[in-house]
């Protein structure tokens, strides 16, 4: 008797079959781990993109969150039109030149400031400017009063030497992105617009128009911004 009229060997499988086999078994694994791997990533990105954001934006505001609250029965008289936020949100990233160089909005983090946005060719703005520096020259909140200026972008320095402004550092945009950041959010309708930046980044209050920064009501802002969380 030969090896294959044995009837205790198995039949063995052929080549064709072995192929037929493994894809069977294999192919079903080999598209479900890209797949999974493909639903992990949907979910960290999409999943986590909404609320995972919201909920990381809320924890970062937390501190201004108190302050507006805080702020918010401030918004009367000569500050009627001051815009207090409920729920502070991250500012937008902004880049400009500070008198030590190149700066971003980000590098104020830890002191509230006071971001004005003004040119030369707006009235308003020229006439607060003076108000400004003497704010800032008593403390309290930094002001960054941030020139738009796109022409004749020299006109805006020189207009601080005019007034003789002592306190006020110059910050320029001068590819006009930061300006352009700002519209683009909704958060510029016109010139001058100040904003109330908390010590984390996030926008506790906006202005739109001038405001009489060396006043009274202006004082009791800045101590209630002081004031600690």
């Amino acid at each position: 008797m030969t090896d294959q009229d044995d009837p205790q060997e198995p039949a063995r499988a052929t080549p064709e079959q072995m192929q037929r086999i493994a894809r069977k078994l294999i192919l079903p694994h080999a598209i479900f781990v890209p797949t999974a791997m493909a639903a992990c990533v949907w979910f960290v990105l999409y999943g986590l993109g909404g609320e995972g954001k919201k909920a990381a934006a809320e924890a970062q505001c937390e501190a201004s969150r108190v302050v507006a609250a805080r702020v918010a029965p401030l918004a009367k008289g000569e500050f009627a039109a001051l815009a207090v936020r409920a729920d502070p949100k991250p500012m937008p990233e902004l880049t400009f030149n500070a008198p030590q160089g190149p700066a971003t909005l980000a590098s104020f983090k830890g002191k509230t400031i006071l971001l004005n946005a003004w040119a030369t060719w707006c009235v308003p703005c020229r006439e607060e400017m003076p108000a400004l520096d003497r704010l800032q020259g008593a403390g309290g909140v930094t002001v960054v009063a941030l020139n738009v200026d796109t022409a004749k972008k020299e006109r805006a320095k020189a207009f601080l030497d005019e007034i003789g402004a002592k306190s006020l550092g110059f910050y320029q945009d001068d590819d006009g992105k930061s300006f352009e950041a700002l519209r683009r959010t909704g958060k510029v309708l016109g010139l001058p617009t100040t904003f109330v930046v908390g010590p984390d980044g996030c926008e506790i209050a906006a202005l739109a128009g001038p405001a009489k920064w060396d006043g009274a009501q202006s004082a009791e802002l800045v101590k209630a911004l002081a004031a600690s969380p």
